[in-house]
């Protein structure tokens, strides 16, 4: 659905680690290269004004956006192991730049090197896993949060305001208070623009797909349909670029324009690893903890991003990705980008679906992308002068009002509702905070974590002999709770009763537990009781043997006990 109508060659087989580029470069074929050149051009027409757009969003020069695009669709043409995916700025990046590089260019070039340094680290040592301590409802509760506040803090552009502070509630409260200062002419182009990306959204997600036994003209006019709500938000830049281009000819601007780009490629150099200030120079330590916290959600956030948009798109099209390998992919282009003035970048959903939907068969589709944006910058950048903020405005809040989830509630609600405690905790703790969010987020669910393995269900039967069962593996935590059970429930029967404890769900012990369960057995001894063991798996056997407990008796089930 949305994908236009042309034969599919067959797309190559999965993507493998090691170095990609090398498992489908040597069997490229021919038929290949115009749906990659077709989803470049795609993709890339969307990239241009995003780029601008998140820019402005990270509160950064516009140039930053456009040479934050292209790096990254380079270098995972080569490292990628996903065909879809692609890197570049995105609206969350673009807010945790926000708040981590004060809107300084030097420092979101550092955070890019620092981060990309950690992802590289994570990718080399396999730590990958690390991010699967990140709840969905916390991944939820901070895109739904951010959905809102990025949407909000573009109101201010949409309307003409200025000076409006960054933090989210007072952002509500100035805008709010100043809402008689807007701009006319900027409320209607924005508002304009962002009903017109409505429409074209709409209209693509209702396409019909064009047979390929319909006549020429239909398909000529799908693909015509298709291109232009694929290309939508360059659409509509170009557009009004157009009227504030109008405006200043006939001799009156009612809209607030981007203003002067440097024209021109970035240079390649090192980040800077200082700063000149008007009181001395900042050196690499301060800036290091000026940026704190940042260093940790920034890059994680990054990961997070690719990897869970890869494993989307991987699973839709039936392929194979290789997590680490994502790591290294996106630490090694965000190193990479910091030579050439890149703020952090990760794997764009949005333009990872436009990827996607226009046919791309491998990674080279990155490589079009990649020089249209170098074309911009060398050529275009005099264009963008008339580029109204409120355009770019539009552009971000269509490209992340999606992202709020408000379904997940009620479906959390229906499924688990203890779940939306870490979701209610992070959404409305990152509108004062992103990263405040995100930890007691991550802290509330760790602790729901310990508390199941601290407190794992145990099912009891009474008969002639006490039958208890724990319905998970046995920590150390768990044994305490494991042992007050077990004797209160024995000792209290009348008459007292032996108890056999049926370790069918338990694959692995630790020492603590091996203790815990020594004292309990001289517990029961003392009151003349037993306790007998059945369904052991061999590697707690071997460890309850090892052990050697006394008065350790075990049996295969407890039918024999």
């Amino acid at each position: 659905r949305g994908r236009p109508a042309m034969p599919g060659p067959r797309c190559p087989p999965p993507v493998l680690p090691v170095l990609p580029v090398l498992r489908w470069l040597p069997r490229y074929s021919r038929a290949w290269l115009p749906l990659d050149l077709l989803a470049g051009l795609a993709v890339g027409l969307t990239a241009v004004p995003q780029a601008l757009a998140y820019a402005e969003l990270a509160g950064l020069p516009l140039q930053y956006g456009l040479y934050s695009s292209f790096m990254g669709c380079f270098v995972y043409c080569f490292l990628g192991t996903a065909k879809d995916v692609t890197l570049g700025p995105t609206a969350i990046m673009s807010l945790l730049v926000s708040s981590y590089a004060f809107h300084e260019p030097v420092y979101a070039v550092l955070l890019t090197f620092l981060s990309g340094c950690i992802q590289l680290a994570m990718g080399l040592l396999h730590l990958g896993f690390l991010l699967d301590f990140i709840s969905c409802p916390v991944i939820k509760g901070f895109t739904s949060a951010a959905s809102l506040t990025i949407s909000f803090n573009q109101i201010k552009n949409i309307l003409g305001l200025q000076g409006i502070p960054r933090q989210f509630f007072l952002q509500v409260y100035e805008t709010l208070r100043r809402i008689g200062e807007t701009r006319v002419g900027d409320a209607v182009l924005g508002l304009s623009c962002l009903a017109v990306l409505a429409a074209l959204r709409a209209m693509k997600s209702h396409l019909p797909r064009a047979a390929s036994a319909e006549p020429l003209a239909a398909r000529i006019s799908y693909l015509i349909v298709w291109i232009s709500a694929t290309a939508r938000n360059a659409l509509v830049v170009l557009f009004a670029g157009l009227v504030a281009y109008s405006f200043q000819v006939m001799g009156s601007q009612p809209l607030t324009l981007t203003g002067s780009i440097p024209q021109g490629l970035p240079p390649f150099r090192p980040p800077r690893f200082s700063m000149a200030a008007p009181n001395g120079t900042v050196p690499f330590q301060s800036m290091v903890e000026d940026m704190g916290v940042g260093l940790a959600v920034v890059p994680l956030m990054g990961l997070l991003e690719t990897i869970a948009i890869a494993k989307a798109f991987a699973s839709q099209n039936s392929y194979r990705i290789d997590a680490n390998q994502e790591l290294l992919a996106l630490g090694i282009a965000n190193i990479l980008g910091s030579f050439v003035s890149s703020y952090p970048i990760t794997g764009s959903f949005g333009r990872t679906a436009v990827n996607a939907q226009s046919g791309v068969c491998t990674p080279a589709g990155g490589l079009v992308t990649g020089a249209l944006v170098l074309l911009s910058l060398a050529y275009l950048t005099s264009l963008f002068y008339y580029i109204p903020k409120a355009a770019l405005a539009a552009v971000i809040i269509s490209a992340v009002v999606p992202m709020f989830d408000a379904g997940i509630f009620r479906t959390l609600w229906r499924v688990k509702r203890l779940d939306l405690v870490p979701l209610c905790v992070t959404f409305l703790l990152c509108f004062w905070e992103i990263q405040y969010g995100i930890v007691a987020g991550v802290l509330v669910s760790g602790i729901l974590l310990l508390y199941s393995i601290a407190r794992p269900p145990v099912e009891v039967s009474e008969g002639d002999v006490l039958l208890v069962q724990p319905g998970g593996s046995l920590h150390f935590p768990a044994i305490e709770c494991l042992r007050d059970t077990v004797c209160s429930r024995a000792l209290t029967a009348s008459p007292p009763r032996s108890v056999i404890l049926d370790c069918c769900h338990i694959s692995s012990i630790d020492y603590t537990v091996v203790v815990g369960l020594a004292e309990l057995l001289q517990e029961l001894r003392k009151h003349g009781l037993s306790l007998a063991f059945c369904g052991l798996k061999d590697p707690v056997l071997k460890v309850l043997l090892s052990a050697d407990l006394e008065g350790f008796q075990h049996f295969s089930s407890w039918e024999e006990a």
